[in-house]
């Protein structure tokens, strides 16, 4: 297993605009990160890859053509979480065999699922597959609150290396990273990067580090090395382009400034909206010149 620690990018996926997956733009993007933005890793299969619309052997395409570009130059980590348990296990036994260096797994949602019930299905898709796991918490998308003590109980996996901390409450950040400091988190929203490193996050997972990967970096070393000024500068600036970026559209115009960057990004994936309108278009490239150029 490689180093999982530093700036991952949770990799978008390039779409046709019948909805198909479009190969060549795919491999663009993993190369993008790969020889731009020099991520350390890239998150395969999160919600910035459009997942939760795709069927199984979709996902399958998306975890083989990645790991055939990036083959072993980077980390790569498979998100294969699903209401659906039995989809979870076969994908993450497939990208287990492909050489993923870890999983990680959304926690299950829509259901009122119960603690134990969520620690059954994380102990499943390891046990099924024998890979290592990444707990990925996002509460304002799937409504699932884990506590400390719960972690706890997670943790006692010993496959169960982290979590994907995508929330806000630096509080439980904190508590976690005290009471469990060989467990590794990743701060997973971006615009935070600065507050996060410095609870002492190990990493980031995000969906503009695949435009932004660069800034993200400096922001995570800057804090570490204790440079705090210097790193909020760079943290202003990447929140005014977020900000921007957000108003515009997430995903479409993350891709848009790929585009104008030469990369063959594609659409979305309906029903989202699937390309932006000319007036979008024309700030995205207004961000471009202003944040990216």
């Amino acid at each position: 297993m490689k180093n999982l620690k530093g700036i991952f990018s949770a990799l978008l996926v390039s779409f046709n605009a019948d909805g198909s997956i479009n190969e060549k733009g795919l491999r663009e993007i993993v190369r993008y990160n790969i020889d731009k933005m020099k991520v350390d890793g890239l998150y395969v299969g999160g919600s910035t890859g459009e997942n939760f619309m795709l069927s199984t052997e979709e996902k399958k395409e998306i975890f083989r053509i990645a790991k055939d570009e990036a083959k072993d130059q980077i980390a790569l980590i498979a998100q294969v979480g699903s209401v659906n348990l039995q989809e979870a296990i076969e994908l993450g036994k497939y990208a287990t065999e492909l050489g993923y260096d870890s999983l990680s797994a959304v926690t299950p949602f829509y259901y009122k699922f119960s603690f134990s019930e969520i620690k059954h299905y994380y102990d499943s898709i390891i046990e099924a597959t024998g890979n290592y796991m990444i707990v990925y918490s996002i509460p304002f998308l799937t409504g699932v609150n884990i506590g400390v003590e719960q972690f706890g109980e997670l943790y006692k996996n010993p496959k169960v290396l982290g979590v994907k901390f995508t929330a806000g409450d630096f509080y439980l950040l904190e508590r976690l990273k005290k009471a469990y400091p060989n467990h590794l988190i990743w701060a997973g929203f971006d615009e935070m990067m600065l507050p996060a490193a410095a609870l002492g996050v190990d990493g980031a997972i995000g969906s503009t580090f695949n435009v932004n990967g660069v800034r993200a970096r400096q922001i995570f070393e800057l804090t570490q090395a204790g440079k705090l000024q210097e790193a909020l500068e760079i943290q202003h600036v990447t929140n005014d382009l977020i900000e921007g970026i957000l108003s515009n559209g997430l995903y479409l115009t993350i891709k848009e400034l790929l585009k104008l960057d030469g990369v063959e990004s594609g659409y979305c994936r309906e029903p989202m909206t699937k390309e932006l309108t000319p007036e979008k278009v024309a700030f995205a490239k207004e961000l471009k010149a202003k944040f990216l150029s």
